[in-house]
């Protein structure tokens, strides 16, 4: 029997959205702060993805200045109708304000239309519906028409859409408010129609400890309808905090071309007690039908590390090298930003086989965007390291790796000044607070710097090129400072390059041959 290992999409991948188009299946991520937003891949078995790139690439479509962390873009929805590919999302602003709009494109890979923003659609999680009849309605949540009952007491809502205008129309309908009143934060709803059934499929709990999926149904699309009687149908808050899987939640139903059902759904992995650095990742499990109610992973009821593979033809993609070497004329999907960038700090050509990055006043615990340019954490245990070339010219003036969770909680490993000779330094920010945590000097302009987690130990090493020895500079820091569960928040761990001026002006840069990231065993 062949077999699939979760997280299938590993690292901070959260709330998926996927569809099958013929005999291909595409899937949408969150992004929150980071740029480019909403990852979008693609696969043949459910199992193996490759990233087509993002939905949202362009300034246009996306400006995230001054978003604070886990604000940005919320919950996207994939869909697919008459050759269209519709993404449509919260964006979260400053204020901390929702807006919903939907972008399309007939290549799932780009480009994507700029945003057309809805008037009156409040609430998050938007989800598009195409019905038989050639109606499409909008579904998301808000604070019920007749108040809240209770904390978090959210309402779902449908309301028909003109796809062609940009707008809702008619009367908007309230058609469920959860399975229990102790689920609260009724979000992400999916409407779907099967086998003559309407059945709305949403999140509640909140994206905690409590998350759960529950479900409902009519048999018309405004309801009324009613709740599963084994809601919830998928959760891992009854298995204890101890439970390596945790926070169970955010579903998404497909149907493959042979008639099967599969439910994706985000999770995180708990390392070194309750604590997630890598937030909330992708899972799969199987979905069977019984008295027109769906089952997940029947007989079991939760989801696991290891079960049987969906039935269709695998198909494995080439996986991007562990090391990139920057020879390509642009960045690969997986870089991320903080944040929209402005300005040109960044280039692939002025020094062609590195990315440099040129020293922006700005730093990593401003709501700004930094001179940064980072990837997922997506393993509990990794190895990252990187070749760097940097010569500061003041104090201040700093570049190398960053372990980031957010503004305030993060690792900085970097080449700076101290006391006006060139030294490795070592920070932790935690909640807003700074501590040296070890410093060397190093005079050489050039080092490579490399760092290794084992669970939620993190050391710390450099060196001057491969014909030296690895120099220790710290072992053991502690990275729980990386987990949510310290920091906060809806994201998950990132490792990076950076460069700042701190405040300053300068005309100085770091190159950066190569950025290599591999698991360990």
């Amino acid at each position: 029997m062949r077999t699939f290992c979760n997280p299938i999409l590993p690292g901070f991948y959260p709330d998926p959205s996927a569809i099958r188009v013929g005999e291909d299946y595409y899937l949408v991520t969150s992004s929150f702060e980071f740029f480019p937003g909403v990852p979008i891949f693609h696969s043949k078995d459910l199992v193996n993805w490759r990233q087509l790139g993002h939905v949202l690439d362009r300034p246009s479509q996306l400006n995230l200045d001054q978003i604070r962390p886990s604000m940005g873009i919320w919950a996207p929805t994939l869909r697919y109708h008459q050759g269209v590919f519709y993404m449509i999302t919260t964006y979260v602003d400053t204020e901390k304000k929702q807006h919903n709009f939907y972008v399309t494109a007939t290549d799932p890979a780009g480009d994507w239309s700029d945003p057309v923003w809805l008037e009156d659609a409040p609430g998050i999680d938007p989800s598009l519906f195409f019905d038989d009849d050639g109606k499409v309605y909008y579904t998301g949540n808000r604070v019920p028409p007749e108040g809240q009952d209770y904390p978090k007491h959210m309402d779902i809502w449908l309301q028909e859409i003109d796809l062609k205008a940009g707008k809702l129309v008619g009367p908007k309908h309230s058609i469920w408010q959860g399975a229990l009143k102790v689920g609260h934060a009724q979000e992400g709803p999916h409407v779907y129609k099967i086998g003559g059934w309407y059945y709305v499929l949403i999140a509640e709990g909140g994206t905690g400890h409590t998350h759960a999926v529950t479900i409902a149904r009519s048999r018309s699309v405004t309801g009324p309808y009613e709740g599963n009687k084994a809601n919830p149908i998928l959760t891992h808050r009854h298995l204890g905090r101890a439970f390596p899987i945790v926070n169970v939640g955010h579903a998404e139903l497909v149907e493959t071309q042979h008639g099967d059902w599969w439910m994706f759904c985000l999770a995180s992995r708990t390392c070194g007690g309750y604590f997630r650095n890598l937030g909330r990742e992708t899972f799969l499990a199987p979905v069977s039908w019984e008295n027109e109610w769906p089952v997940v992973n029947p007989g079991k009821g939760v989801l696991e590390f290891e079960a049987a593979a969906p039935d269709l033809p695998e198909t494995k993609w080439p996986q991007p090298p562990a090391r990139d070497d920057f020879e390509a004329g642009a960045l690969a999907p997986m870089w991320n930003f903080l944040r929209t960038p402005r300005g040109e700090f960044w280039s692939l050509a002025d020094h062609p086989g590195y990315l440099r990055l040129r020293l922006k006043p700005e730093r990593l615990s401003d709501l700004a965007n930094p001179a940064y340019l980072g990837r997922r954490q997506q393993h509990l245990s990794f190895r990252a390291a990187a070749d760097m070339a940097f010569c500061p010219g003041a104090e201040g003036e700093v570049a190398g790796l960053v372990l980031l969770q957010n503004a305030d909680y993060h690792f900085r490993y970097e080449l700076g000044l101290e006391s006006g000779e060139r030294a490795l330094r070592l920070i932790e920010r935690r909640g807003g607070e700074e501590k040296l945590l070890a410093s060397a000097p190093y005079t050489p302009g050039k080092v490579q710097l490399k760092v290794e987690a084992r669970g939620q130990e993190y050391s710390f090493y450099y060196r001057g090129d491969e014909t030296e020895k690895w120099t220790i500079l710290l072992e053991g820091a502690d990275g729980r400072v990386l987990s949510t569960d310290l920091a906060g928040g809806f994201t998950g761990a990132y490792i990076g390059m950076y460069a700042s001026s701190q405040g300053a002006e300068s005309s100085r840069y770091a190159d950066f041959d190569w950025f290599s990231y591999e698991e360990l065993d």
